[in-house]
């Protein structure tokens, strides 16, 4: 076996070294020039990130979300300054095969943590947009309660019974969301039946004017009664005012007093809250009750011992 030669060897390893090295000092100059782009897009991205999360968490209830929003901020700006010096010193490549990359991992972990992803986006979106905030009282599907933290993936909500709830945020975006605390006032509602024999429109004055003698009771002018229809044994009617919401009292206590209001102003004026009544009406077509047949019958029954009295009497004699 021929050994090669090991002049022609060294010449061409000599060469390869020589041709690599005038490349390398061709390109320090902009190598010096990358690393210098890189440092100065690392130091706006740290200055972006410090304005960025001061301005957000002025802005946002959440600090979390303002601070997840400034360090993408910040990874922004790095990777623009990072394909930026890439690009500089000639490896266009490398940036393309990096952007590639990133898009496959990308894509990969959105599908295998979809469902974190879903709710990290609705709380990003919530945080910008807020629908509410920490005190308000919403409700969304069966979720009813006061807000009591707001987090990147989930929502704390406390309910009315003393439950904390952890909510995920995609369940506030998806569903309709009511937010009770918004508007700064709520209606309040409270049914009640009067008898057929009082009038409805003084029913509905006298209770008007009771309701609104409470502090509570805003928007005087649209508080109101409303006929509902006919009830099996009274006319319904359906009363409307206003409070503050959240204020006090609350809406349980309001609701109350409201309720106890219209029962004693119906009393004090002789307006009857009637009980169920069941009236039974034995006619094909109606209008024979019983206390008709009643009568008819004891009639039937008193003509017929009338009749046999006479007979026994005719015999007798």
């Amino acid at each position: 076996m021929e050994l090669p030669d090991l002049a022609k060897v060294w010449s061409l390893i000599s060469d390869k070294l020589s041709t690599w090295l005038e490349i390398s000092i061709k390109h320090i100059p902009n190598m010096l020039v990358a690393v210098l782009l890189a440092l100065l897009f690392m130091l706006l991205a740290n200055i972006a990130a410090r304005g960025c999360r001061s301005l957000l968490r002025r802005s946002l209830d959440s600090q979390q979300i303002a601070d997840l929003l400034s360090a993408i901020v910040k990874v922004l700006v790095v990777g623009i300054g990072l394909f930026v010096a890439l690009d500089f010193v000639g490896l266009q490549g490398t940036v393309t095969s990096l952007l590639a990359g990133a898009g496959i991992i990308g894509l990969a972990l959105g599908f295998a943590f979809q469902d974190m992803t879903e709710n990290l986006i609705a709380g990003i979106v919530m945080g910008i947009r807020k629908p509410f905030k920490i005190g308000d009282v919403i409700e969304a599907g069966e979720v009813f309660g006061t807000v009591w933290s707001i987090n990147l993936r989930n929502t704390l909500v406390q309910t009315f019974s003393g439950q904390l709830e952890i909510v995920p945020n995609k369940i506030l975006f998806r569903n309709v969301l009511t937010n009770y605390s918004y508007n700064g006032h709520r209606r309040i509602e409270i049914p009640v039946g009067i008898s057929y024999a009082d009038d409805p429109q003084h029913a509905a004055e006298v209770i008007v004017k009771a309701i609104n003698q409470h502090d509570f009771v805003i928007r005087r002018d649209e508080t109101a009664v409303y006929a509902k229809g006919f009830g099996e044994s009274s006319v319904d009617l359906l009363v409307w005012f206003w409070i503050d919401y959240p204020g006090e009292p609350g809406f349980m206590q309001a609701r109350h007093r409201g309720v106890a209001t219209v029962k004693n102003a119906l009393e004090e004026a002789d307006i009857l809250i009637p009980f169920p009544i069941r009236t039974l009406d034995f006619g094909a077509k109606g209008g024979e009750k019983l206390s008709d047949m009643l009568s008819l019958e004891k009639r039937a029954q008193a003509e017929a011992l009338q009749k046999d009295a006479e007979e026994k009497s005719e015999a007798s004699q």
